[in-house]
Parts: structure tokens; sequence; C-alpha cells
């Protein structure tokens, strides 16, 4: 019998679902309450999907991720594990009868666990002493290699006790090592397992299993600090004797080694010596297990392939075609390249495999449905769904998704997302927010649903439009796009964007008074540039932003970031960063400004954010900055989150609806328990 494809009859299902009448605009916690599917792991003999479901736990105010487990011929799933504590990165042993994840549900650290796919108890593997990052079974299963930090906690404590908490900047690390351990004896008596590697010369990053169990191939940097992203070479650590040989050593990041089906060569992914590696396309090269001269095999593939494994039929990979996604095999010998996924506007990420490469799992969301698990069989690849994620969201009235272009100043041809009312009538005017992804080789997809930092849909739902510009320098459209921010920053992005507001204006569909602008990290610099550059906007919201490129270079973790996008320091170019920062504007700032940003964050640090605070007080335009304690750049726990969502939907529901103007000193709050039983 004809195996039907699923994929056209659920959408179409979920569009008369998700669109259909009598629904109610989320609120901000509905949009934070929604879970969200990923992780898919296909069982090496593809009977069973294991894949992870995150939500938000505001009692503990925490993200909770766990595993569930579907059975692929019968479509039944199952929650595998539960508590307070997080249990991720699930992994198959090769015989599909133990599945391990790592969870820091025992002590304040991460340990490796193990369970059997129809349940059970977890049974503990590993108890190192500065937890697990990542780890990989051995071919035969007998063995897992993980990383850990070698760091000795007994000396970190006698110095502390001696002379207090200090750090010497960029000369202290805990280097990750690798380490091994037998399963049979650990699901015994779990244990610190062996080290392997022990050599402070490096910091080990990706690893892999030969196919014999003899050799992990692992590449590594010079050490754990992000500006030695440059350095990362790859090696072969012989388990014999412990012995380890660099096999590729050029300019730029090698990573990710994965070895041939018979261990005679290795693919990895590569910079190929190239410099700017930052805006520049990755490859896959191949080598000799025993070292040699790389040889790339995916010049032909204009964007950065991810690799996925290599099988006997060639090395797959995953792979962005502007706002699509799909899988990709490239043959090692002549570098042959096939697309194995459909159809063309598919978009889809985190492939996993079975050991005949004959069934694939991913997950998938589109412009009607959130992230759902699906497996397909290869080649004809008919998709199977495994979850319905999208049945949370049946009752919310959304927007529509679709993807639009338009030229910029320079002729660039750009594509936003472009987020419309259900009841979308193109002969009325409506407020638009633009919304800018960061990066800046982020991307922002036709996709349900946005529910951290800016709440799209409840705008969306009182009646306005929202843009996500996929701005030069957006991942998807080929390095030739991504490098065309070369020291142009902020000044050819601002273009996309506001070329992208005139483009909606012209069509009749956007008042050009309610115009707004909000971003994060990337789209937070963007975003600040716009409100000292251009007076369009009604109000606009920058998020853990740069606002002078000079103190973001000499403050950041990851200054190779800024050479590599403008070209040279500040003391030997001055003009460049006069040219690509904000602040080099200010005088003529006009904008309503809200900023956001986290109190520890490295990557942006909290200068910038101060810096642009000062300087549009100066100058008398109204701002208000809010610093969310104890987060870095990013934000990462629910109530947090929903004081992020709440003063962007308060700051633009005043400046573009009309709403009374906030005091985010004095927020309104549910009221407490005592309060309501006094009222009844």
């Amino acid at each position: 019998m004809r195996k039907r494809n699923f994929l056209p009859v659920l959408l179409a299902l979920l569009v008369v679902s998700v669109f259909g009448q009598n629904r109610r605009v989320p609120s901000i916690d509905d949009l934070l309450n929604v879970k969200s599917a990923g992780g898919a792991q296909i069982s090496p003999d593809g009977k069973w999907v294991a894949y992870t479901i995150t939500e938000a736990d505001f009692k503990q105010d925490a993200f909770v991720t766990h595993i569930w487990i579907a059975e692929v011929e019968t479509g039944r799933r199952f929650q595998l594990t539960r508590g307070d504590k997080s249990s991720g990165n699930p992994q198959w042993a090769p015989d599909s009868s133990w599945l391990a994840f790592s969870s820091s549900r025992v002590g304040d650290k991460n340990q490796l666990f193990a369970i059997r796919p129809d349940g059970g108890e977890a049974m503990q593997l590993t108890k190192a002493d500065n937890g697990v990052n990542n780890y990989e079974w051995s071919k035969d299963g007998k063995y897992i290699a993980f990383t850990s930090s070698d760091a000795d906690a007994k000396a970190a404590k006698a110095r502390k006790d001696h002379l207090g908490d200090f750090e010497v900047v960029r000369r202290e690390y805990n280097f990750p090592q690798i380490w091994t351990i037998n399963v049979a004896e650990a699901l015994e008596s779990p244990g610190p397992g062996t080290q392997r590697t022990k050599d402070r010369d490096f910091s080990v990053g990706a690893f892999s299993w030969s196919p014999d169990g003899a050799r992990i191939a692992f590449s590594a940097t010079l050490n754990p600090d992000l500006i030695q992203g440059h350095t990362s070479d790859i090696y072969v650590l012989q388990l014999s004797d412990n012995s380890v040989k660099k096999i590729v050593s050029q300019p730029g990041p090698d990573n990710n080694p994965r070895w041939s089906p018979d261990g005679a060569q290795i693919v990895f992914s590569s910079a190929m010596g190239n410099p700017k590696f930052f805006h520049a396309n990755s490859r896959l090269a191949v080598v000799p297990a025993d070292g040699g001269q790389p040889r790339s095999i995916t010049d032909a593939f204009d964007e950065n392939p991810g690799l996925i494994d290599w099988r006997t039929d060639g090395i797959y990979f995953s792979g962005l075609q502007k706002t699509a996604g799909h899988l990709f095999r490239v043959n090692a010998s002549n570098g042959q390249i096939s697309r194995l996924t459909k159809p063309d506007a598919l978009i889809a990420g985190g492939f996993s495999l079975t050991t005949d490469a004959r069934r694939v799992a991913f997950f998938s969301p589109s412009p009607t449905t959130l992230n759902e698990i699906y497996t397909a069989d290869l080649p004809a690849f008919t998709l199977r769904p495994l979850t319905s994620m999208t049945e949370q969201v049946r009752d919310f009235k959304l927007g529509t998704r679709e993807v639009i272009s338009w030229q910029s100043q320079d002729g660039a041809t750009i594509e936003g997302v472009l987020i419309k009312p259900a009841d979308f009538d193109a002969s009325r005017k409506y407020p638009l927010l633009c919304i800018i992804h960061g990066g800046p080789t982020g991307i922002d997809r036709p996709t349900l649903l946005d529910s951290r930092y800016y709440p799209s849909d409840i705008w969306v739902g009182r009646g306005a439009l929202v843009l996500k510009v996929n701005y030069r320098g957006s991942a998807g459209y080929g390095e030739k796009f991504r490098q065309l921010n070369y020291r142009n920053l902020g000044v050819g992005d601002a273009w996309d964007v506001l070329s992208g507001v005139d483009h909606l204006i012209r069509k009749g569909w956007v008042d050009p008074a309610r115009v707004g602008c909000m971003g994060w990290s990337q789209g937070g610099y963007i975003s600040a540039f716009l409100t000292t550059s251009s007076t369009k906007f009604a109000a606009i919201s920058v998020g853990a932003g740069i606002s002078n490129w000079a103190t973001y270079y000499y403050n950041t973790d990851i200054t190779p970031f800024t050479i590599q996008y403008l070209g040279d320091d500040p003391a030997d170019d001055e003009e460049i960063y006069r040219k690509t920062s904000p602040m080099s504007f200010i005088k003529a700032a006009k904008t309503p400004t809200l900023i956001q940003h986290g109190e520890f964050d490295k990557r942006v640090p909290i200068p910038n954010a101060y810096e642009l605070r000062q300087g549009l007080e100066d100058r008398g335009v109204a701002v208000e900055m809010i610093v969310y304690k104890g987060f870095g750049h990013g934000i990462t726990k629910p109530r947090a989150m929903r004081a992020v969502m709440e003063h962007n939907l308060l700051w633009f529901n005043h400046y573009l609806f009309g709403d009374k103007k906030p005091d985010f000193s004095r927020p309104a709050l549910p009221a407490r328990d005592d309060e309501k039983k006094a009222e009844q």
C-alpha cells in the first residue's frame, strides 16, 4: 500500500485551526507558556525517535527541558524524563538498546545517565568532578567518551580562602579534556572516568570515535577563550597509549571531525585558511586519518554546510537556502552535491540519520505550525509527523507569515518576513513594527511563533503589521550577501530596514507616523544606529545593542569579530569606527528610545547601553534604560523574559497606539493571594 504524505493534510487542518474564527489574542504569559520541541535523535535501527520539549516553569523561574520518545511505526509517544531539573542532549547506543542523556538532576553539575527506550529508571553513568560537556558512544557501544574540565577545585578553594576571589584576565582557563568510561562498569557503579588528554597546549572541542574504537578525532583551540576560535585544528588521539597527533594545522578554524566508514579519512568543517571566517563561507574538507593536505569538497555550496556525518553513500550535511533549510549529501570523491529534502520552501533542521541512512528525523516549523518532529524515509522523503505541538495555539488569534522582497538603497535585493493580521485589509493603513534579528549572520523565517523578547502576535492582534528584515549580512543568501556589510555595518543595514519600511508605505499599507523598530544584539545595534541617524520612527527599542564600536571593541569577549567586519582596530582606523557607531550621530537623535541590557553582558558590555542613554538624555530625547539583573547577553529565565516582553509591549503601545505612557519603575502587578482574600 502506498504511504501517504501527511504534511499537506496536516498543514491544511492547521491553517483552519490557527487562523480560524473566534480566536483570542494571546497574552505575554500565553506566549511564554508555549512548549517547544527540538533535539530529534532517531535510533540507529530507525524504530524510535527521542526528542526534547522545553517549557517555562515560573515557580522555579527556569525553562525546563525533558526528553520524550516516539515509536515511529505506531506514532505512540510518551515522556521519558521528569523532575525539576532539565534533561537533554539525548544520544542512542549503537544497538538502540539504551538512550543516554545529560542532566544536573544529581548534584549541581551535568552528568551522564542512561535509560531504556521503553522507560524505567535512569541509571547514572558518570561522577565527573567538573561535570560533563559533550559526549559520544563508541561504535560498538562499549564505551562513551566525554569532555570535562580537569580544573583542580581544591586548589581553587585554597587560593580563594587565602587571597579572596580574583581572576587574572585572559590567563586563567578551565581546559576541557577527553575522558572515557566503560559503559558496563558505569551501569554498575558510576565513576569519574579515565582521563585521556592532559596537554595544556589545547582546549578540546568537538570529537568523534573511529569505527574500530581505537582512536578519537577531535578539534581543539589554543585555550577556551572565544578570541582563540581561529586556532582550532584537528587532532587524533590514540587510545592505546593516549598519544596525540595534530593532523590539520592551517589558519582559521577547523572543527567537528567525523570519520569515514572505513576509518581511512576524516571530514571536518573548515575555513580552509580564510582569515575572514566570520562572514565567509565555511567548507567541508577531507583529510587522511594520518594527516596530509586537506581537500575542500563543498566549494560549490554557497552557504555554510552543517556537517552531520559520513555514511557509506556519502557525507551528509544541512544548509540554508534563503529562508528554507534542507538536508544535503556530498560525494567525498568528486564533490557532487545532492539535495535530499523537499519541497523547496521546507524549513527543516536538526537532522539525525539511522545507521543505514535510510531514515531521517528532524524538526520543522512553518508559517502555520510550531516546531514539529518528523521522520522521513530516504530517498522518497515521505514525511511522517510525530508530534502535534501546534495544538497549543489553536485558540490563539495569530498573524499570517509570508516572505516579501524589495530593493535597498544600493540596489541589493532584501527579503523579510511580513506578519499581517488574519483579517488584513489592503485598503487600510496599519502601524508597523520592525523587528531586527541578531548575528549579523542570523535569519528570520516565516514560522510560528514569536515567544521571546518581542510579542509580535499581540501587536498584530491589535491591528499592526510586523516586518522582520533579513538585512545584508544575514545567513541563507550566500557569501557575497553576507559580506555586503563589511566595513559598512549599520550604514548598509539601515538602508535595508528603511527601504523595507518605504516599500510597505508605497504599497499604501502603513501609516508613516506610526512606525517602530526594535532588535536584540546585532539587531539592537542596528536599532541604535537608526535611533541616532533617522527620524522615520515614532519609537525604538535597543536590546543589548552596540552604541560605540570603539567602546565595544575594547570591552567585548569576542574582539576578532570587530576586526573582521570593520577591518582594523580603533587606534589605526578611527574613521571606520566613527562611520559605523551610533554615538557619532547622537546630535541628530530625536526618537524616543527604550534601552534593555543584561547586567553582566560580556558580548556587548553594558557601557554601550549607558553611553547611549546619557547621549540621548543630553540631547533631551525621551529615553528609558532597564538593566536586567544577573543576566548576560541573553535573558534566560521566564520571569525576566516576561519583563522584557512587557516593557517592549508598553513602550510601543504608548508611542504607536496612544496608550498611557508607562512608568517602568511602578509596573502593574497581579493581586497577591492575601489581597485576593481581603477582597472576598
